[in-house]
């Protein structure tokens, strides 16, 4: 008997019980919108983590300030003033590799302007730091050398600062206060969104870093800063970018060679690297989890096909009497076990993508379906199905025609 006779007796045997067909399929079902439903919230969220990451910026290097030690207890990161804005131009000087060197300094301020107040971060900084950042400006400009050399009283402001402080207004050239000084707007940022801690990216003010020191911190250490930022020029020369910096501030803090450093240096591309992987590390484990239930789907199958092969034991004597071989009759039982799986995949990426948008709709959860988890999803239940359809058609196949006719 040929395949075509023999896919076309399987098909009509699915046909004829087709509420078994369908209850058998239910596991497979299942199964593969589970899978289906469980990649795409993980890759939704490794994209997301990786579009978080990347709006930090790229190739970047964080050096910060050592911790200040009070009453034996370490108070974090930049609470020491160990980095100075001549450890920025140094590094800018002898430092081989780098796209851009920022020193900044942060504070909470009080902003008003006319009857509007608003309370945010405030960065003093130079003219690079927008770029190694990847921030973009919306309307107006970045600050003039001028401006950061003779501490003008210009200010670069967020999307979230110019909607609470103006409404719909364009603020560039206006005039806000910071704290009590004046600063003339000179920039809008283009809006980027909170960040992967929930963090708002665009309720920020930029202000040139002499400025911020002289007329609006009031810093009991004149010419400190909190932290460095270092954008290399490649990825691939980040480690070695990373050694030099380390070097030049420990020999300009005339640190020893068995001394404690006074400042940290933190990769940001291995922190991004780490996280992207530990996102991807959770997808898998998600789709694993998911995985289960397509192999409780295949036992649903071998156990209905079981009882399948006693049911039909007349069909089957009949068959081998008038013809059929053992490969005939187990080829029969594995088409079955095969479409049966192969439907129930299918349905099961239907529901796993309506399924998924479901979920993005209600919940607000970034997810992505890959055309990678949909083919592995119908790839798996196609396995599924032959292997555990293997045994009943084995089983099938070795019943003697005379026995199987007797059979009532």
């Amino acid at each position: 008997m040929d395949l075509k006779s023999t896919f076309k007796m399987a098909l009509v045997s699915l046909k004829v019980n087709k509420m078994r067909s369908i209850l058998t399929s239910l596991g497979v079902i299942i199964g593969v919108s589970s899978v289906i439903i469980m990649l795409a919230v993980g890759e939704g969220a490794s994209q997301k983590i990786a579009k978080d990451m990347e709006s930090m910026g790229s190739n970047l290097l964080m050096i910060n300030s050592a911790a200040a030690t009070s009453g034996g207890v370490r108070m974090g990161r930049g609470t020491k003033p160990t980095l100075t804005l001549k450890d920025a131009e140094a590094i800018k000087k002898e430092c081989q590799g780098l796209s851009g060197v920022a020193p900044t300094s942060k504070e909470t301020q009080q902003l008003t302007y006319g009857n509007q107040n608003w309370s945010t971060s405030v960065t003093g900084t130079n003219n690079e730091y927008i770029y190694i950042r990847d921030w973009e400006i919306l309307y107006g400009r970045n600050f003039y050398k001028e401006e950061l050399k003779n501490s003008s009283k210009v200010a670069i402001i967020g999307n979230t600062v110019a909607s609470e402080l103006f409404g719909d207004v364009n603020p560039v050239n206006k005039t806000i206060r910071i704290g009590n000084v004046p600063f003339k707007i000179i920039g809008l940022l283009k809006p980027k969104g909170q960040n992967g801690m929930g963090q708002d990216e665009d309720d920020i003010v930029f202000i040139p870093i002499l400025t911020a020191q002289k007329k609006v911190f009031g810093s009991s250490f004149p010419g400190t800063v909190n932290m460095i930022t270092v954008k290399a020029a490649n990825d691939n020369i980040l480690n070695d970018v990373e050694q030099q910096i380390n070097e030049i501030i420990r020999r300009r803090h005339r640190i020893g060679v068995n001394g404690l450093d006074d400042f940290e240096v933190r990769n940001l591309a291995q922190m991004q690297e780490t996280i992207k992987s530990s996102a991807r590390t959770m997808s898998i484990l998600l789709g694993a989890i998911a995985s289960v239930s397509l192999m409780v789907g295949g036992i649903g199958i071998m156990n209905i096909m079981l009882v399948s092969v006693t049911e039909r034991t007349k069909e089957i004597g009949i068959r081998m009497a008038i013809g059929a071989t053992t490969f005939d009759i187990r080829l029969q039982f594995l088409i079955e076990s095969l479409l049966l799986s192969l439907f129930g995949g299918l349905i099961g990426v239907i529901i796993g993508i309506l399924g998924s948008l479901l979920i993005q709709m209600l919940t607000g959860t970034s997810i992505f379906i890959t055309g990678f988890s949909i083919i592995i999803s119908i790839g798996f239940s196609a396995f599924i199905g032959i292997t555990f359809g293997f045994y009943p058609a084995w089983r099938a196949s070795l019943l003697n025609p005379i026995e199987a006719l007797r059979y009532e």
